[in-house]
């Protein structure tokens, strides 16, 4: 399986910051730069932003100078991704696209690289718009001239539409499915990652310790910048995308395994399991949850 980033790999440059509380994102959603003012409840199905969370922090057994922080209000929650099946969109009438309307920038060269490596293998009949991203290129540059893959009739261009006949969706995405993979190989990073959000922060602890910390926690509104706030809708805190079988720390196995490796991964799994094997009622739920 092909790796993208793990925390590890960013250990030399961040031992060049200097402060506590430098914090990296992993991924690079990028929303329209706009309103900085968060209504307080975005959309009729979404729930706010401000809740109480149950958090956990445990060393990565994999590495003692990496500390793990994991909010397990959201990798308990019943949270699934309902693309196709009721999400609105981030973009208002356009809920077809679902967060894919923006396209999606690439984390480095080796995301972009590991990215064109699968799209030489897509094929019209699983690529509506093949002709095209082969004719003119799949890749362009935002305002700020970050690297995306490249919006084409009003979202990214490996956007299947429905009614096409190879599935309608992220052709990338049905690669991985028709090949065995999982989609995390063959997406662009922010893609797969979504809606987990991984940043970095080193601690100085009173020992003169330093520590990497690696909190895994909810993609909100807030993980976009800004311009999240003006998002038409978005999945994380709307009741809608609330009620799967399985809890996320689960569905996200893979993911969430590429992400923390795969021992942080198994300790993880112990202590979401400890959490919801409590007979007490469960702290700090995430809202959006159906109430049992």
């Amino acid at each position: 399986m092909p790796k993208t980033k793990k925390a590890k790999t960013d250990k030399a440059d961040k031992k060049a910051t200097s402060a506590k509380g430098s914090a990296r994102d992993s991924s690079q959603a990028t929303a329209p730069k706009k309103s900085k003012q968060a209504p307080a409840v975005p959309a009729a199905d979404e729930k706010g932003l401000d809740f109480p969370r149950a958090w956990v922090e445990f060393p990565d057994p994999a590495d003692d100078e990496q500390v793990f922080r994991c909010d397990l209000t959201w990798l308990t929650s019943r949270w699934n991704c309902i693309f196709g099946s009721g999400c609105q969109g981030i973009q208002a009438g356009r809920a077809d696209d679902g967060c894919c309307t923006l396209g999606a920038h690439f984390s480095d060269e080796d995301d972009e690289r590991r990215v064109a490596e699968h799209v030489a293998r897509l094929t019209p009949e699983i690529w509506q718009n093949h002709s095209e991203g082969t004719r003119n290129g799949w890749v362009s540059k935002d305002d700020e001239g970050s690297r995306q893959t490249r919006p084409y009739q009003g979202s990214c261009i490996f956007q299947n539409r429905p009614g096409f006949a190879g599935g309608a969706g992220c052709s990338l995405h049905i690669l991985a499915v028709r090949e065995g993979r999982e989609p995390l190989e063959t997406k662009p990073d922010v893609c797969w990652q979504l809606p987990i959000r991984r940043t970095y922060d080193w601690i100085d602890r009173p020992d003169d310790t330093r520590v990497l910390q690696i909190s895994i926690g909810e993609y909100d509104r807030r993980g976009w910048g800004p311009g999240g706030h003006d998002l038409h809708w978005w999945c994380t805190s709307a009741t809608s995308a609330h009620g799967a079988g399985e809890p996320v720390y689960v569905s996200y196995r893979a993911e969430l395994t590429e992400l923390m490796g795969k021992a942080g991964y198994d300790r993880l799994v112990e202590l979401c399991e400890q959490r919801l094997a409590s007979q007490l009622p469960l702290l700090a739920p995430h809202p959006a949850d159906p109430v049992d």
